[in-house]
C-alpha cells in the first residue's frame, strides 16, 4: 500500500479518467478514486479540495490529451501530408474523432458541461489550440484562421456527438461520410472570395 504522499496527482488524474470510463461519471466518489490505490479518501484533499476540483482537472487532461493526439495523429502522416496543411489538418481531425471514440465519457464531459468550475482555465485553454490555429492559418490565412479553426472544430465536434449518442441510423459508411464532411469543409476554405 502506497503512502498517501507517494501517490502523484497525475497518477490521480489518470485513474479517475479511467475509472470514469469504465464505470461512469456517477459512480466516481473520492472514495473509490482513493481506494483504487488503497490510500484513505481524506488523503486525497492534499491533491483535491472536492469532486469538483477533481472533474475540472480531468477535464483539463482530457482537452490535453485530445491536442495531444491531433498532433500525434498528424506527425504519423507521411511526409508529404505534413509538409501540406490541408492533409495535416485533416489527419489532426481523424486524429480527434479517433480520441474521442476511445474516450467517449471523458470527451464529453469537457465539451457537455456547463459549469464555468469544471471548465479548463481560458489561458490552458487557449494554448492547446494554437498549434491547431497555426495549422488552419497556413491553409487560409492569419486573419481567418480563428473563425476557420472554430468551423472546423464544430463539424467534427457536431460529427462527433452525434455519432457517440447513435443518431446515424441510415445506415453507410461513417468513415467515409466523416471523410467527405471534413474535406468538403477543407475544400470550401480554399475557394476564393
Amino acid at each position: 500500500m502506497p503512502y498517501p504522499s507517494q501517490v502523484q496527482r497525475a497518477d490521480l488524474i489518470d485513474k479517475a479518467r479511467e475509472l470514469i470510463e469504465s464505470e461512469g461519471l456517477d459512480r466516481l466518489t473520492l472514495q473509490s478514486l482513493a481506494a483504487a490505490f488503497g490510500i484513505a479518501a481524506p488523503s486525497l484533499y492534499h491533491h483535491f479540495k472536492n469532486k469538483t476540483a477533481l472533474l475540472a482537472a480531468v477535464n483539463a487532461a482530457t482537452a490535453s490529451a485530445l491536442v495531444e493526439a491531433m498532433l500525434a495523429a498528424a506527425s504519423q502522416a507521411s511526409a508529404e501530408d505534413q509538409a501540406d496543411p490541408t492533409s495535416a489538418l485533416i489527419h489532426m481531425l481523424h486524429g480527434y474523432r479517433m480520441f474521442a471514440h476511445a474516450h467517449p465519457v471523458t470527451y464529453s464531459m469537457v465539451f457537455a458541461n456547463t459549469m464555468s468550475a469544471l471548465k479548463p482555465d481560458p489561458k490552458t485553454a487557449e494554448a492547446l489550440v494554437l498549434p491547431l490555429q497555426e495549422i488552419m492559418a497556413r491553409v487560409v490565412g492569419a486573419a481567418k484562421s480563428l473563425p476557420a479553426l472554430r468551423g472546423g472544430w464544430a463539424l467534427v465536434h457536431g460529427f462527433v456527438m452525434l455519432e457517440l449518442a447513435g443518431q446515424f441510423q441510415r445506415g453507410g459508411d461513417l468513415d467515409n461520410a466523416f471523410e467527405t464532411a471534413v474535406r468538403t469543409y477543407m475544400d470550401g476554405l480554399r475557394q476564393p472570395e
